[in-house]
């Protein structure tokens, strides 16, 4: 049986980040997606052509993805044959995290409406297009799957990941010193044992 690891990076990563997870797996060809969509909507055509042609040679395919790359992956391969899904500080309620950057820019949901667009002086632009669309397309996703969080996440509440967690069914790790980017050396050292603990559960 061969065995695949497609990798999915969040916003503002690599998918070279997916070497990281080679000694973690080694009975499987880890590959990075090095995508370009910046919406749901663009990442589902260019995740399910790479999904396909990467899963043809492979028996079992394994997903890990983080961030942003979670949110994307749920709605662009949500009927694929994934065995097991691994999700690091997935972004599970966008119309929750617009709402909050709506807030902390001062903007009302009728100016963006009206707008259609607006810039926010932290970087980020508001889309009322996009609100539209997360509003009608709710995430489904039915893969098992286990999560790790951190619980100084600054971009989706614990409580809100579990919840998300209790609804689909998936097993989930909180990290207390834990933030959504896992970069320090304590971090990673968390985040390599969850993966070594959930694959033998």
């Amino acid at each position: 049986m061969k065995k695949g690891l497609l990798y999915v990076h969040g916003k503002g990563g690599s998918a070279q980040e997916a070497e990281h997870y080679k000694p973690l797996f080694p009975e499987y060809d880890v590959v990075g997606l090095d995508y370009h969509s910046r919406t749901p909507w663009e990442a589902r055509g260019e995740f399910r052509r790479f999904f396909d042609s990467f899963a043809a040679p492979h028996d079992d395919i394994i997903l890990i993805a983080n961030s942003m790359g979670a949110f994307f992956a749920m709605h662009a391969l949500n009927d694929k044959p994934i065995a097991k899904a691994y999700f690091i500080s997935p972004i599970v309620d966008m119309e929750a995290l617009i709402a909050g950057m709506m807030a902390r820019a001062g903007v009302t949901e009728g100016e963006l409406r009206e707008k259609g667009a607006i810039e926010t002086a932290f970087g980020e632009t508001l889309s009322w297009d996009y609100l539209s669309w997360v509003r009608a397309h709710p995430v489904s996703w039915g893969a098992p799957t286990s999560i790790l969080c951190g619980a100084k996440d600054n971009l989706q509440s614990t409580e809100t990941i579990r919840a998300f967690a209790a609804q689909i069914g998936a097993d989930i790790t909180v990290m207390e010193n834990g933030e959504h980017w896992f970069h320090t050396e304590e971090q990673t050292a968390f985040l390599d044992g969850w993966l070594r603990r959930v694959q033998i559960g």
